[in-house]
């Protein structure tokens, strides 16, 4: 027979139990990509503890923050596991080859990202955020895509036998940035081997609709990138934007200004069953300290978009 102490043991380590799986299967979860100009550009240890102070319990940064730790992934992760974090992912960028257009390139692209492939696996991460080279004055050509697509499936197949999907990231003022790029290389690829984040900044101010592209392409998305832009260019922006002064007239907003339809997003994600992350990111931040920026960002994901409580957890 079951004592009244063991059945209110056994029923904690239930409710316990039950409430890991939950954590664990959460359907969003929310993270921060830290590398905001502003305050937190320069020390990436220094973003993580402030983003976890905020209450963001996963974070994102960019691959030449740990070049010194590329030989020594578990000293990063003591780092970031005694700061309370984990990694989302670790997007490429300098020193690794970038121009994806360029055949004579490709061996190197493929050997660069496999070997970041294998690091991030070491936190736990399971997809790989790339953004390509940067934009040529002609923009990307026809040749240019075929290329770009050829390259990419080649690596998504050889990143999924790693255990990690390829996920490419559509930015402004790279080779990949308009609607036209993104159907060329998404009908160009396996949607196996490559998948993609959907910044809502940049393909706004691109002239996208995130709304509809989230529409489009579904469960293909594995990640989002969630800032804000003014609320004119809401549907996608009328006119390209020119590289701007990011600190003196920066084009991208904590969540909240008005521009994005993050409602609208969620709601079709809630209706496709999604899973993935939501990805708090801002390129810069000179009204505020970064800290408060994202702090501002997270209380719209709760206060607004009212995500559940697990998916702030680890």
């Amino acid at each position: 027979m079951m004592t009244r102490r063991l059945f209110t043991s056994a029923a904690a380590a239930a409710g316990a139990a039950s409430t890991a799986r939950a954590a664990s299967s959460a359907r969003y979860k929310v993270g921060n990509t830290t590398n905001t100009r502003g305050g937190w550009e320069d020390d990436v240890f220094l973003s993580f503890r402030e983003a976890h102070q905020v209450g963001y319990r996963w974070v994102e940064s960019f691959i030449h923050y740990f070049t010194p730790f590329r030989d020594k992934p578990a000293e990063l992760k003591k780092r970031v596991d005694d700061i309370g974090v984990r990694f989302v992912t670790i997007s490429n960028g300098g020193p690794l080859e970038m121009h994806f257009e360029d055949p004579a390139k490709h061996a190197k692209i493929v050997e660069d990202h496999l070997s970041l492939g294998r690091f991030i696996r070491h936190f736990g991460c399971t997809h790989l955020k790339i953004n390509l080279g940067p934009r040529r004055p002609d923009g990307t050509t026809d040749e240019d895509l075929r290329q770009i697509s050829k390259v990419l499936d080649t690596l998504g197949g050889r990143l999924r036998g790693e255990g990690v999907k390829l996920a490419v990231h559509a930015h402004m003022w790279a080779q990949f940035e308009n609607r036209r790029e993104v159907d060329w290389v998404m009908k160009n690829t396996s949607a196996e081997n490559v998948k993609f984040v959907l910044d809502t900044g940049h393909v706004t101010m691109a002239g996208m609709d995130p709304v509809e592209l989230t529409r489009t392409l579904g469960h293909r998305i594995v990640e989002f990138h969630m800032k804000d832009t003014k609320p004119e260019n809401k549907g996608g922006a009328r006119k390209r934007l020119d590289r701007p002064d990011m600190m003196n007239d920066p084009p991208f907003f904590p969540l909240g200004r008005g521009g994005v339809d993050f409602p609208a997003i969620k709601a079709e994600l809630d209706r496709i069953g999604w899973t993935g992350f939501l990805t708090v990111e801002l390129d810069s931040s000179p009204f505020r300290p970064p800290k408060e920026s994202a702090r501002m960002s997270l209380s719209y994901l709760k206060n607004t978009l009212r995500l559940p409580e697990d998916s702030f957890r680890h």
